[in-house]
């Protein structure tokens, strides 16, 4: 079963993955969180940025919203995935432990978190 997101952090990041037949959805539902919830609106990377496998728009907020945007984007993302984690400055364990999912989870690319020698 796909870990759902609860509130345990006191910062978010909500990350909504789409491709070229849903970004123009994607990016309205991007700028309506922002607009309606006050968080931190990203880029729409139309490419793979940082671990995430498909083009995505990055959410920021706070443990004070949380509870108004994760219901909010359960209900509007139409069938979009949306990545949600904490941000504890572990990035590994931010994108793992402390991940959970809106919709269909996707496989990170987590080499890049992976220790160097």
């Amino acid at each position: 079963m796909t870990k759902r997101p609860v509130n345990s952090y006191d910062r978010y990041h909500a990350h909504v993955y789409f491709d070229e037949n849903s970004v123009e959805r994607a990016a309205a539902l991007c700028q309506e969180a922002g607009e309606l919830f006050g968080v931190t609106v990203g880029r729409v990377h139309r490419k793979l940025v940082g671990p995430h496998p498909r083009w995505s728009c990055q959410l920021a907020f706070g443990a004070a919203q949380f509870d108004g945007v994760i219901p909010w984007l359960e209900g509007r993302r139409e069938g979009l995935s949306v990545l949600v984690h904490g941000l504890t400055g572990d990035d590994l364990a931010d994108h793992t432990d402390h991940a959970a999912w809106l919709g269909e989870a996707v496989p990170l690319n987590l080499a890049m978190f992976q220790a160097r020698p």
